[in-house]
């Protein structure tokens, strides 16, 4: 997902390398090449993914073989149809400024592959990328005779353990990639597990009702192990307390097992934001501001303080002080991101309907506008008609776009005809997201709002857009100096 170069983006078309690689990755760019060589089941189409590529056994044989380093560090495993991200993040945050070397394995990335990795805020190296990548080519060429070419994100997963060894975390956040059960995440034994809001998505893979879809995610619960979750639908929740009956796994929910209350209120220098608290006999977090804009937020710190109370009953040290200024420094890279000034462009990932009614909530209620002109586009397999319902309503103009090279993309003028066919709200098409930017960008006035979203790469693209420019603007500024 980035313009650097195409074995840099994981956007770009898979396709073998152009060169034998050699021996020993050297380079990144070695690294990228190899990695875009394994089948990325990000970039595939539902409908195209067999119904064996999510098992555990390879993962299993790969770990093996690099030494079991999924048991070399403490873990959170967080899993989740939306939210998870954002509850991994603040997570994090609130850990590192308690003084713990948080590593955090999240997915997909924005601009690059290095955003996966991280201790704290800072991206693995391109060194420490490169020597993974090796040391996790090596375990792989062992054991794919016996099970079979190991994917872009088996890969990925190990690198990200064994770079956690090697950097000697005290607890890594582990966000599932896909669904729970069969993730390839889905092989360590964590301190306590998480699961944010569950919603209909990847119904090709993971089920076409709320509760075959939690049962995916439930997977991930293990004998005596915290699983802690927010107030869900029905039906997800008896799923829920029936696996962790099941299994053994304490079951606690957010205001229900654990005190929790939401406010809204503004403040000059907040502005507009939640304020939660959360407490049990183990912690007290009163009145904590929610880092990230939007009421559905609320919840996800909720989930993320109430896996600090899960921590803190297995020897974690989080006073209230030092979570409240961790959480004040969560990244909001992708959610409800200003990536430009003067036009106000906006960036957000929301990519399901029920998200797009959070994001168009959200916008609402901490922005102040005179119009928004949206920028949208999508991957096919999603459930589109609902989503451009729910965009109508806080647009007051669409243009529909589509991200560079990638084969789930939706057509932007098929995005459009079912637009006018459910909305009747105006819109246009352009073929790539510069050209819809820079057409946004003419249309609005200084009170206005661009929102760029409906797919995590997408804002990606955006991302790197505005880094290209910033980096023309300061070279000539350095050249006119």
């Amino acid at each position: 997902m980035t313009t650097v170069s195409p074995t840099r983006n994981s956007l770009a078309v898979e396709s073998k390398p152009k060169k034998r690689l050699p021996k020993k990755l050297r380079t990144m760019e070695h690294a990228d090449a190899y990695l875009l060589d394994r089948t990325n089941l990000e970039r595939v189409k539902p409908r195209q993914i067999a119904k064996d590529a999510f098992k555990l056994d390879r993962m299993h044989a790969l770990l093996e073989a690099l030494d079991h380093p999924h048991r070399g560090f403490q873990a959170v495993h967080i899993a989740g149809s939306k939210g998870k991200g954002s509850v991994c993040e603040m997570l994090a945050s609130a850990l590192g400024s308690c003084g713990y070397a948080v590593g955090v394995y999240s997915s997909p990335h924005l601009v690059r592959v290095n955003e996966r990795i991280r201790v704290g805020s800072r991206e693995i190296s391109e060194t420490d990328f490169v020597a993974m990548a090796n040391q996790c080519r090596e375990a792989a060429t062992c054991v794919e005779k016996v099970h079979g070419k190991a994917s872009y994100f088996e890969i990925m997963t190990a690198m990200a353990f064994c770079y956690f060894v090697h950097q000697a975390v005290d607890v890594a956040v582990i966000e599932v990639g896909l669904g729970g059960r069969l993730d390839c995440t889905n092989v360590i034994t964590p301190e306590v597990c998480g699961l944010a809001s569950i919603q209909l998505e990847h119904t090709d893979l993971l089920g076409t009702t709320l509760a075959e879809i939690a049962a995916e995610k439930a997977g991930i619960m293990k004998p005596g192990v915290p699983f802690v979750t927010i107030q869900q639908d029905e039906s997800v929740m008896e799923v829920l307390k029936e696996k962790a009956d099941a299994i053994g796994a304490p079951l606690l929910v957010l205001g229900e097992d654990t005190e929790y209350s939401c406010r809204f209120e503004s403040e000059p220098d907040l502005g507009p934001h939640a304020r939660i608290c959360v407490t049990s006999p183990r912690i007290s977090y009163e009145h904590i501001a929610v880092p990230l804009k939007g009421e559905h937020q609320a919840a996800n710190c909720g989930l993320a303080l109430a896996i600090l109370d899960q921590l803190a009953d297995r020897g974690f040290v989080a006073p209230e002080h030092e979570v409240a200024v961790g959480l004040s420094n969560t990244s909001r890279s992708g959610r409800l991101e200003l990536a430009c000034a003067s036009p106000r462009i906006l960036l957000d990932t929301a990519h399901t309907p029920d998200s797009i009614a959070c994001l168009v909530k959200a916008v609402g209620a901490h922005l102040r506008f005179d119009s928004v002109v949206t920028i949208f586009g999508c991957a096919s397999d999603k459930d589109v008609d609902r989503m451009l319902v729910e965009i109508a309503r806080g647009a007051d103009k669409v243009i529909f776009t589509r991200v560079t090279d990638n084969p789930r993309a939706m057509d932007p003028a098929e995005l459009a005809r079912r637009f006018r066919e459910h909305t009747g709200t105006m819109c246009q098409v352009e073929p790539d997201l510069k050209t819809a930017i820079n057409t946004a960008s003419r249309a609005v006035g200084h009170e206005d709002l661009i929102l760029v979203t409906g797919s995590a790469y997408l804002v990606g693209e955006a991302k790197r857009l505005f880094e290209a420019k910033a980096a023309r603007e300061q070279q000539n500024r350095t050249g006119s100096s």
